[in-house]
Formats: structure tokens, C-alpha cells, sequence
């Protein structure tokens, strides 16, 4: 299984770049699956699955008794020139983070001369499906810049993303990544933010430290590692008790599990939250229960957004450099259309911003 996900993918990249250059031009016949067995050093089922990709795709067409030839008027390069248009995915609308991101997309890409096509998939997998499945059938975009959907979780999508880049499209993640696909992504330094977060409420002299973050999502398992790696760097005890993991849904309702989450708060001087969301809802539960902040316990978020500043108390937060994030997935993405290869990763670092949200403490 590991040859036929990893080599097919070669053998159709292989075979659509030398139809784009001319090298194999309309009715031309394609190397036979004995002859690309030998070349890619694969099995016949790896070569089968990668001739029904190009099949699937219009590039080539099987002859019985005569082989495979390049089908006539291919010219898919062409046509995604024409498209001029970057599909733009992203799990939430207008709130958060989310705008200035799709802003900066489309400043960028504007200028180059692309429209963009923009879809929420609301943080659903099924929602995510139907996106890509348009995005596949129809095939009128260039590139397709998405935020991925639960990321920290297995995802049943990956073969119709798998399939968008068979195409010829390239594909760009933001915030996070899928570990299965082989496409570059542009996102902060998550863990590093987990990390600066918890360094921060060290120095100010906190020691009982908890932390809530988001399970389904990747940056929250990559903030939950920094988070760790700076409790014990300096020698500070773990108590998992103290570690609250909630969902997306669980995240848009902290009001209603508010007794559950501050038990395990319990004892805590601070915490480190996975992101402004968090945090301002932590706040307000603790305003409802008469828990002081930062009095009684110290909250640090991450993203810096709009609801760090307006939260009732305005919270420190770990900043995401999201406008230089939107332009660089742009600029990234442009690179991609024109063939050129981009970095794997690109993590920009996040910076602590001071606000009222925190207690310096003297003694430990």
C-alpha cells in the first residue's frame, strides 16, 4: 500500500509534464506498463492505479490490443491559464482571524491577476468534501490555498485532495497541515506560541500552570508540545489534571461545562489558553463563578485578534502574523502556478503582547 500511495503519484507527474512540454504530444503512445514498471521500479497494480488517474483525467486513453495514447486536443495547461482563479478555503467566515487572512490572499493574488473563489466549510468534513468534490468536477481553478478541516484527526477527504493534485493543481495549506499529503503549507510556529505563552506566565512567577487546548485541531496538539517542552525546561511538575482538551463544539459552549473545566482548573494560578477564543470564554466563566482575572488566575491566549483586545479584560496573547501569513501563501501559491518549487514549511514566529491579563507574582 505504501508504494502504491507514494510511487503512482510519481508516475502521473512524470507522465503530465511531458505532455505539457510537448514532449508526448496528441496520439502518441505512452511508455507500456512493462516499460514504466522497469523505469519507476514499481509493481503493475502501482502502474495500473497511476494510467487510471490520467484516464480519469482526459490526458490519455487506453486502446485495446494497442496500448495507451496521449488523447487528442490535451492541452490542460492551457486551460488553467485561461481559468485565472485560486479556490480559497478557510473553515470560518467573517469573525477571528479568518479575514485578514483571505484579505491579504486576494490583495496579493489581484495583483497578479487572479480572482478568488472563497468557501467556508464551517469546520464539517462533510462540508469540506462537498468543496473539494466541486472543485475537482468542475476544474476551473488554478490552485487551491485551504485551511484543512479537524486536522488533528484522521480525515476521509485525503483522496479527493489527492485527486485536485493529480490534476495538475496545486495545492496550499494554511494554519495547518495534513501529515499524509505531500503539499506545502504556510502557518505560525504553533509550537513555539505554546511555548512563549507558558515562558511568559513563568516569568512572571507562576509555577501551577494549566493549559485548555482543542483536540481535533493540529495546532493545538503543536501548542499542547511547547506548552510541555517549557514546563520542563524549567524543572515544573506535569499535572495532567490540569490539562483541559476540548473539541470545536465544546469550545463554542465553555458556559455549559464551566463547573467540569474549572474542577480541573483547580489549584492553577494560570493558564495557558489555545487561542483568544479560549481565552475570553475562560473569562467569562470565571466572571460568572467570581474566579478574579488576573487576580485569582492569569490567562494568556494566542492570536492576538480582535477578542484579545476587546475581551472585559483585555488578555495577553502569543501574536499570529497573520496579514504577512495571507501574503506569503499568496506569493507562495503564484510560485506553485508558474511550476516553481516552494518550501515544505513555512512557520512564521509568533511574539508575546502585554495586556491586563496577567499577574506578576513574587513569590512561588
Amino acid at each position: 500500500m505504501e508504494e502504491l500511495v507514494a510511487k503512482y503519484e510519481e508516475i502521473v507527474r512524470w507522465v503530465r509534464t511531458r505532455i505539457e512540454k510537448g514532449e508526448l504530444r496528441p496520439g502518441d503512445r505512452v511508455e507500456s506498463e512493462y516499460k514504466l514498471c522497469s523505469i519507476f521500479q514499481v509493481s503493475r497494480q502501482t502502474v495500473r492505479h497511476a494510467v487510471d488517474v490520467l484516464e480519469d483525467d482526459g490526458m490519455i486513453e487506453r486502446r485495446q490490443g494497442s496500448g495507451t495514447y496521449v488523447k487528442a486536443m490535451v492541452d490542460v495547461k492551457e486551460k488553467r491559464k485561461k481559468a485565472m482563479q485560486v479556490a480559497v478555503m478557510t473553515t470560518y467566515m467573517q469573525e477571528y482571524i479568518f479575514s485578514s487572512i483571505i484579505q491579504e490572499i486576494e490583495s496579493v493574488l489581484s495583483k497578479a491577476g487572479y480572482t478568488i473563489q472563497i468557501s467556508f466549510t464551517n469546520n464539517t468534513i462533510e462540508k469540506e468534501r462537498f468543496i473539494l468534490k466541486n472543485i475537482l468536477e468542475k476544474n476551473m481553478v488554478d490552485g487551491l490555498i485551504a485551511e484543512p478541516t479537524k486536522s488533528g484527526l484522521p480525515n476521509p477527504n485525503l483522496d479527493i485532495y489527492k485527486k485536485i493534485m493529480d490534476k495538475g493543481i496545486p495545492v496550499l495549506f494554511i494554519n495547518s497541515y495534513y501529515q499524509e499529503l505531500k503539499a506545502p503549507y504556510v502557518s505560525m510556529n504553533d509550537k513555539l506560541a505554546g511555548k512563549l505563552a507558558t515562558d511568559h506566565l513563568l516569568k512572571c512567577g507562576h509555577r501551577k500552570i494549566a493549559a485548555i487546548f482543542k483536540a481535533d485541531d493540529g495546532q493545538g496538539h503543536r501548542r499542547y508540545a511547547g506548552y510541555m517542552e517549557a514546563l520542563m525546561e524549567a524543572d515544573i511538575q506535569i499535572r495532567s489534571r490540569r490539562i483541559v482538551w476540548l473539541d470545536s463544539d465544546e469550545v463554542r459552549h465553555m458556559k455549559e461545562d464551566a463547573g467540569w473545566i474549572l474542577r480541573r482548573l483547580e489549584g492553577a494560578t494560570a493558564c495557558v489558553c489555545y487561542n483568544d477564543e479560549v481565552a475570553s470564554g475562560l473569562v467569562a466563566v470565571c466572571m460568572e463563578q467570581g474566579i478574579r482575572v488576573p487576580e485569582d488566575l492569569s490567562i494568556v491566549g494566542i492570536d492576538d485578534s480582535e477578542l484579545a483586545t476587546y475581551c472585559e479584560v483585555p488578555l495577553t496573547s502569543a501574536r499570529n502574523p497573520i496579514r504577512d501569513l495571507g501574503r506569503i501563501a499568496a506569493l507562495e501559491m503564484l510560485e506553485l502556478l508558474k511550476g516553481v518549487p516552494v518550501p515544505k514549511a513555512t512557520e512564521l514566529d509568533p511574539e508575546i503582547i502585554n495586556r491586563n491579563s496577567v499577574k506578576i507574582i513574587d513569590s512561588l
